[in-house]
């Protein structure tokens, strides 16, 4: 039953209806009619309040130490052309006064900033058109966004503050904003805003998940794509912070972007060194937390061209995430070793040359990046061992071992041990290549591997443990246990006698039993 204020529905009509259409055709009508007529007073009427709720700002803020616009300062609409003239020129001089430098810059870019505020308070229809199409708003959102990333450089607390002002940074990358927003935000503001939320996403794990929440993985890599090289380059800074983890599904939405993984092929390939480096570490973390990516990339034309440029440059800025990015997809997926890699294609000789360039290095970081690099192409075919082998690759890793730091010393000698052995059954130990066992040990190689059984590490222990029992397996003639002997290499088994872990317990008990029990040393 109907209440009073609401029509009862009307019975449904009857066939004998119809004819009647057409009366209620008119009355249709006129209906809309008035409806079109309510709607444009209500349009009217919305303005207004909407006039009435938007006001200009004449006088400061409380707590401000500015004058504000007294009365008679106000401009009158016959002065309105000349006021726009005057915004004009504000704008100009708030740009010239943005790139001024040195002793008092400051002082007048404040000043200038001031004046345009209070052109913009002079009337009671104020210069906003002619502000807009000088140029102030890009200008004003640049000089807000870069305050804004210099902050989020500071400490953690500090980064922390910028969090409210997170989705404007997100929204002026150009990504989810109006089509006016967008009008109005230039490259130059997009990027200063990506750089401030690279600051962001560079302080944590928390902060980007925020940002990736907010949705600022997509234009970043859409800016990424920019033609503008810097640009381009500092969303790819920026997406390489935003990445980083540890929750890989980031880097899983990121490759599955259209054009991005033809981006990085294209900046790898033509890119200034600068934009290289940004997109190399982009590359770097795609290819450290994503099986997927990790497929796409060694598919791509990338690996090629992350060689070419470890062969090409000196820069070690650009070096060291092209090398790293490199051993990713290289201990990622047997397809780059087995189907790009190939023993006497080019592209293995420029790669084995880059290894070695790096190997020789003065830089740490090169040099263990390199020697983990070969180990992983030591670990295929026999072809790629041999192809290490014959190199000059060989004397420089035994150098190494014997020589480097700690970290190094560990690679080199995966290196090292992954040359001498193929794989065997399952549950036999490796068969070893002797050729190639006798030469590194006649090298020097083998107090290296001492070294390493003497290491507090166990993981280190045990590859010098296994490389001893390749020595006293392989070596001809029997003569593996007295170079073992011989080095001290014993007394480096025996510490293991009472070890607590178990494996290097019974290991290395079981090689001093077997090769110098009771009969050694009988003839």
């Amino acid at each position: 039953m109907a209440d009073g204020n609401t029509p009862a529905s009307p019975p449904p009509a009857s066939p004998l209806q119809r004819h009647r259409y057409a009366i209620k055709s008119s009355v249709h009508n006129t209906a809309a009619s008035r409806r079109r007529e309510q709607a444009i007073a209500i349009g009217k009427e919305r303005r207004e309040a909407l006039i009435r709720a938007k006001r200009v700002c004449r006088t400061p803020l409380s707590g401000s130490d500015d004058a504000g616009i007294e009365e008679d300062d106000m401009v009158v609409d016959k002065e309105k052309e000349g006021l726009e003239a005057r915004t004009a020129q504000a704008v100009e001089e708030l740009k010239s006064a943005l790139s001024s430098q040195g002793k008092g810059a400051q002082k007048k870019k404040t000043e200038v900033l001031r004046a345009l505020r209070r052109l913009l308070s002079q009337s009671e229809v104020p210069p906003i058109e002619a502000a807009i199409k000088a140029g102030a708003v890009p200008l004003l959102l640049l000089e807000a966004a870069w305050c804004l990333t210099n902050i989020a450089a500071g400490e953690p607390e500090e980064t922390k503050s910028l969090l409210p002002a997170l989705p404007l940074l997100v929204a002026h990358l150009g990504g989810s904003v109006s089509p006016l927003l967008r009008k109005k935000s230039s490259t130059l503001v997009a990027e200063q805003c990506a750089w401030a939320i690279g600051n962001v996403a560079g302080e944590g794990a928390d902060l980007r998940s925020t940002l990736l929440a907010q949705g600022a993985l997509w234009p970043l890599a859409r800016l990424m794509l920019s033609s503008k090289g810097s640009a381009a380059r500092t969303a790819a800074w920026a997406l390489s912070n935003l990445i980083k983890g540890p929750d890989p599904k980031a880097v899983n939405e990121l490759i599955g972007i259209e054009g991005v993984l033809n981006a990085i092929v294209q900046n790898l390939e033509k890119a200034d060194e600068e934009l290289a480096t940004e997109v190399a570490w982009v590359v770097v973390y795609l290819s450290a937390l994503s099986e997927k990516a990790i497929s796409l990339i060694v598919r791509s034309h990338v690996p090629q061209l992350l060689i070419r440029r470890l062969l090409a440059s000196e820069n070690l800025q650009l070096l060291i995430p092209v090398l790293r990015g490199l051993g990713n997809v290289v201990a990622g997926d047997g397809y780059m070793v087995d189907s790009i890699l190939i023993v006497g294609n080019n592209i293995t000789d420029q790669a084995l040359s880059s290894l070695i360039k790096c190997l020789r290095s003065d830089n740490r970081v090169l040099r263990k990046e390199a020697s983990w690099v070969l180990s992983n192409i030591a670990a295929g075919s026999f072809e790629h061992k041999k192809l290490i082998f014959t190199s000059e690759a060989t004397p420089v890793l035994i150098h190494l071992l014997n020589n480097a730091q700690y970290d190094i010393r560990k690679e080199a000698a995966y290196t090292l041990g992954n040359l001498c052995v193929v794989p065997a059954g399952s549950s036999e130990p490796p068969n070893i290549i002797v050729e190639h066992l006798v030469s590194i040990i006649n090298s020097g190689a083998l107090p290296g591997f001492i070294n390493l059984l003497r290491s507090a590490d166990i993981e280190s222990a045990r590859l010098g443990l296994q490389f001893l029992e390749l020595a006293m397996r392989g070596y001809p003639d029997g003569q593996g246990p007295n170079l073992v002997e011989r080095e001290d290499g014993i007394e480096a088994m025996e510490r293991f006698q009472f070890h607590e872990n178990d494996v290097m317990r019974n290991m290395a008990n079981g090689l001093v039993d077997k090769y110098f029990g009771e009969d050694y040393g009988v003839e």
